[in-house]
C-alpha cells in the first residue's frame, strides 16, 4: 500500500514538472509492474502522450503493455501497440497474449497472420488460445504450420495440440502428435503424459490410457482425474470408483473434479445414496456437479429427489442450463407433476432455453405425459427446429392419449418433412394403430419399417403387432408372428401375449405364455398375478392355490398397486382400502355418498372381478375402495367446484370396475376426469373415455 502512495506522488511530481526523459520513466513503470498497478501506469502512457514523448527501444512500451495483458485491458493494449513507433517480437507476442487471454479469437488469428515474423512462442500462445477455446481445428492447422516453419515444439505446444486432438476425437492425429514426442525424448513430461492420457481416454481407447498413465512418472491430481473421467465417458463407472479409492491409498486428495467425476459413476451403478454422499462432500458445487446428481436421481427412479435437489439448486443461486432442466422436466413427466413442470417451465423461459431442443422435446414428453395434449401441441408447433425425438414425443403423447388418427397424421407430416424416423417413431405409430384397432393400416406401417425406411423391425414393434392382432381377435395370426419371427421371442413377447389372453380370456395360450414367463423372469410377480386372475374369474381357485403356491415357493414378491393425485402442488397416494391418509373419514365418506349417487343411476360394481374366494358383501367392500377411487374421492372433496379436470395416476392398468366408475362420475358430476395407468391415458369426458373401452 505504501508503495502505491509514493508511485502515485512520483506520478503526480511528475505531471507537475512538465516534459520528462527516458530515464524518468524507466524506474517508473518498472515500479508500476513491480506493485501492479495499471491505473498509474495508464497515467504514464497519458504523460507520455501528452509530452509526444517517443521512447528509442521497445523497453517502455512492452513493459506497459505486459502489465495491460495481465490485467486484461484489451482496449489499452491495442491503443498503445497501435501507437508503438517501434514494435519487436516480444511487442507482437504481448498482444497476442492479451487476445488469447481474453477468448478474442478472431483478433489472435488476424494479429498473428499480421506479424513480420514469429517465434515458438508465438505459435505456442496462438495454439494454446485457439484450443483453450474450442476451436481445435484451427489450433492443430496452426501446430501443422509451425512444423513446415520449422520451429521446434515444446513440451507446453504439444500439451495445447494434444487438448485439441482430445475435443476433436482425432486419434490418428494424436499419434502423429505422440510420435513427435517420442522422438524430441519429451514423453516423461507429467503435462504431456496427462494430456496423452485424456487425449487416449476420449478417443475411447482406455486401455491405452492406462498404460501411459501406470508409465507416467511423478504422477499429479490431473493424472488421476484424467483417467478417472475418461474410466466414466467409456461407459465403466465401476473401474472409476475403483481408481478413485486407490488414488486416496496412494494419498492424493481429491478434488471437485474427482468428486463430480465419481458422483456421475455412483449415478451410473444406481448407488444413488453413495452419490448423495459423495455429492454433499463437495464444496464449491458448480453447475455440472448440481445436474450431475440432479440426472442421477432421475434415471435411478428418485424422481422426487431430483425435483427437491432442482429446488435447492436454485435456492443456492445456481443457474441451471438446458441439460439440467431438460432432466427436471422428464422427472415431472414421469411422476406427472403438472403443476411442477409448469413451474420448471416458466423457469426455462425467464432463463432462456425453452427453445432449446432437449428442452423443448422434453417439455412435449411432459405435457403429454401429464394428459394435456394442447399445451404439448403449442410447445411443438413453437420449436424453432425439431430433431426424431421431438416428433416421437409428439407421436407418441397423441397416441397414449386416445387421440390415435392426430398421431398418425403428425407421423405422415413427419415424412413430409423428410425427417427419417427410426425404432421408436415406429413404436409409437404402431401404438397408435393398436388403440384404434387399425389392422391394415398396422400391417402397411410395420412392412413399411424395413422396405420403405431400411430399418430391422425389433421385438417392440413385433410387440405391437401381437397386440394389435391379439385385440383384435386374431389369435393365430399372432402366434404365426410370434412362430415366425427373425428374433427369439422374449419376455416383451410373451408378456403382451399373456396381456391379450387375460383381455380375451384365452385360456390356453394365456398358460403357455405364463409358462414361457416363468422362466424367463421367474421373480417377476406379473405373470403369476395375471394368470392367478384368470384362474379366479372362472372359479378355478385350485389352480388359483397353485399359483399362489408357487410364488411363495419361488419367494417371489408381488408389487404394491397405489394411485396418486396432485393437489396445490402436494402428492397424496393411496392404496386399495387405504386408512393411512389423515383425511380417511371424510374421503371415505365422500366415496360413499358418490357411489351411492351413482347407485341411483344405475350403476352395480362388478363384484365379478374380485378374484379372492370370499362372500359378496367382501367382495362389494373390496372392490369399491380401490385406490383410483379413493383419489377421485379426495380430489372432488377437495377441489369440489370448477371445470378442470381431475388428475389421477396408477401404477398398474387400471380395473374394468374402475373404468366404468369413472366414466359414469364424468357423466354424473359434470367433469372430466384424467386417468394415467400403466399403459396409456383415459380422458373420462360425459360418461365416455378416450380408449373407446379399448384398454
Amino acid at each position: 500500500m505504501r508503495g502505491r502512495q509514493q508511485l502515485r506522488h512520483a506520478i503526480d511530481s511528475l505531471y507537475a514538472g512538465g516534459q520528462a526523459t527516458a530515464e524518468a520513466y524507466v524506474p517508473l513503470v518498472i515500479e508500476c509492474l513491480r506493485v501492479n498497478d495499471v491505473g498509474q501506469a495508464k497515467r504514464l502512457q497519458s504523460h507520455m502522450d501528452r509530452h509526444y514523448f517517443r521512447p528509442s527501444d521497445t523497453f517502455l512500451h512492452n513493459r506497459l503493455l505486459h502489465l495491460y495483458a495481465r490485467f486484461g485491458r484489451i482496449s489499452d493494449a491495442r491503443d498503445l501497440f497501435d501507437k508503438m513507433l517501434h514494435r519487436d517480437i516480444i511487442s507482437w507476442n504481448t498482444m497476442l497474449s492479451v487476445y488469447a487471454k481474453s477468448g478474442s479469437v478472431e483478433n489472435l488469428r488476424a494479429l498473428f497472420d499480421q506479424m513480420p515474423s514469429r517465434d515458438s512462442v508465438s505459435y505456442n500462445t496462438v495454439i494454446a488460445g485457439l484450443a483453450g477455446r474450442g476451436c481445435s481445428s484451427q489450433a492443430l492447422g496452426v501446430f501443422l504450420r509451425m512444423n513446415r516453419e520449422g520451429f521446434e515444439p515444446t513440451d507446453y505446444t504439444h500439451v495445447s495440440a494434444l487438448n485439441a486432438c482430445s475435443r476433436l476425437s482425432d486419434l490418428r492425429k494424436g499419434k502423429q502428435i505422440l510420435g513427435r514426442i517420442y522422438v524430441g525424448c519429451l514423453g516423461r513430461n507429467v503435462f504431456v503424459s496427462n494430456a496423452l492420457t485424456d487425449m487416449y481416454a476420449k478417443c475411447g481407447e482406455i486401455d491405452r490410457a492406462q498404460w501411459l498413465f501406470d508409465r507416467t512418472i511423478n504422477r499429479n491430481l490431473v493424472s488421476w482425474n484424467s483417467l478417472i473421467a475418461g474410466y466414466l465417458k467409456n461407459g465403466q463407472p465401476k473401474k472409476c470408483i475403483d481408481l478413485f479409492q486407490e488414488m486416496q491409498v496412494a494419498g492424493f486428495k481429491p478434488d471437485d473434479v474427482t468428486v463430480s467425476n465419481v458422483l456421475g459413476g455412483y449415478c451410473q451403478i444406481g448407488l444413488v445414496e453413495e452419490a448423495s454422499k459423495v455429492f454433499r462432500m463437495i464444496k464449491k458445487k458448480d453447475k455440472v456437479s448440481w445436474t450431475t446428481m440432479i440426472v442421477g436421481y432421475a434415471q435411478n427412479g428418485k424422481e422426487e429427489d431430483a425435483l427437491n435437489l432442482f429446488s435447492e439448486m436454485l435456492i443456492k443461486g445456481v443457474n441451471p442450463d438446458g441439460f439440467t432442466i431438460s432432466s427436471v422436466v422428464s422427472s415431472c413427466a414421469r411422476l406427472a407433476y403438472l403443476c411442477n413442470g409448469q413451474v420448471v417451465h416458466g423457469k426455462a423461459i425467464l432463463l432462456g432455453v425453452d427453445n432449446d431442443l432437449l428442452v423443448s422435446s422434453a417439455l412435449v414428453d411432459m405435457y403429454c405425459k401429464c394428459g394435456i395434449t394442447k399445451d404439448a401441441s403449442v410447445v411443438f408447433d413453437m420449436m424453432p427446429s425439431r430433431n426424431v425425438v421431438s416428433w416421437n414425443a409428439m407421436i407418441r403423447g397423441y397416441a397414449q392419449n386416445g387421440l390415435d388418427l392426430e398421431a398418425l397424421a403428425i407421423y405422415e407430416k413427419l415424412l413430409q418433412e423428410k425427417m427419417k424416423p427410426d425404432n421408436i417413431t415406429f413404436v409409437a405409430v404402431l401404438s397408435a394403430c393398436n388403440h384404434a384397432g387399425l389392422i391394415e393400416e398396422g400391417r402397411r406401417y410395420f412392412d413399411s419399417i424395413s422396405k420403405r425406411h431400411a430399418l430391422v423391425p425389433t421385438l417392440d414393434h413385433y410387440a405391437c403387432m401381437i397386440n394389435l392382432f391379439g385385440r383384435s381377435g386374431c389369435m393365430r395370426e399372432a402366434m404365426n408372428l410370434i412362430n415366425n419371427m427373425p428374433h427369439e421371442a422374449n419376455s416383451l413377447i410373451w408378456s403382451t401375449l399373456l396381456s391379450v389372453c387375460s383381455m380375451k380370456g384365452d385360456m390356453e395360450y394365456a398358460e403357455m405364455a405364463a409358462k414361457r414367463l416363468f422362466v424367463l423372469e421367474p421373480l417377476n410377480a406379473g405373470p403369476y398375478i395375471m394368470l392367478s386372475n384368470m384362474y379366479a374369474t372362472r372359479g378355478r381357485w385350485e389352480d388359483v392355490a397353485s399359483v399362489r403356491s408357487l410364488m411363495k415357493s419361488k419367494k417371489v414378491k408381488k408389487f404394491a398397486a397405489y394411485s396418486w393425485i396432485e393437489i396445490d402442488n402436494e402428492v397424496h397416494k393411496f392404496v386399495a382400502e387405504d386408512a393411512s391418509h389423515p383425511q380417511t373419514g371424510i374421503i371415505y365418506e365422500g366415496l360413499r355418498k358418490l357411489i351411492k349417487k351413482l347407485q341411483e343411476a344405475g350403476f352395480m360394481p362388478d363384484t365379478k372381478l374380485v378374484l379372492h374366494n370370499v362372500v359378496e358383501e367382501e367382495k362389494f367392500a373390496s372392490i369399491c375402495y380401490h385406490s383410483e377411487k379413493l383419489a377421485l374421492a379426495f380430489g372432488l372433496i377437495k377441489k369440489p367446484n370448477g371445470t378442470t379436470p381431475i388428475r389421477i395416476m396408477k401404477n398398474i392398468r387400471v380395473c374394468g370396475d374402475c373404468h366404468q366408475f369413472m366414466k359414469l362420475v364424468s357423466r354424473i358430476i359434470g367433469r372430466p376426469i384424467i386417468l394415467r395407468d400403466s399403459n396409456r391415458f383415459h380422458h373420462f369426458i360425459d360418461g365416455s373415455c378416450s380408449c373407446k373401452d379399448y384398454w
